[in-house]
């Protein structure tokens, strides 16, 4: 995966004081890499964005966070052309016609699977559709 100058310092300044959301950061990371070669990743403000040609997934910590979701938790979200039905989504919205962004919390690195990922491939490829 294509990683931009001062990467690994941009990463450890956004999850500054959250060791475990690093950690479940960082596995998501090493799968995606292995996952999808191609694509590139940049840290922002309030998210780390995945790109293939267009965004196809971003991580972030949860800003209002429900009371269900746990205390330490990373915020997972995608894209794709449908609404997917899984007890795993934490929140969908269809911000435009058959655009819907789905929001899945990781509070465990076992939660980064091969599930999540398969969503992950699926967003990709609808990015690159578009």
């Amino acid at each position: 995966m294509t990683t931009p100058e001062h990467y690994e310092s941009d990463v450890l300044f956004f999850f500054d004081g959250k060791p475990t959301e690093l950690a479940l950061y960082q596995a998501l990371e090493r799968a995606m890499s292995a996952r999808f070669p191609e694509a590139s990743v940049k840290v922002q403000k309030s998210q780390i964005s995945f790109y293939h040609r267009h965004l196809f997934a971003a991580a972030s910590l949860p800003l209002r966070r429900r009371k269900e979701w746990p205390k330490e938790c990373l915020l997972v979200t995608f894209g794709l052309s449908h609404r997917l039905s899984s007890p795993r989504i934490a929140v969908a919205v269809e911000p435009y016609p058959n655009r819907w962004t789905h929001h899945v919390v990781v509070a465990r690195e076992e939660e980064i699977d091969g599930e999540l990922l398969d969503w992950l491939a699926e967003a990709y490829d609808f990015a690159a559709a578009k």
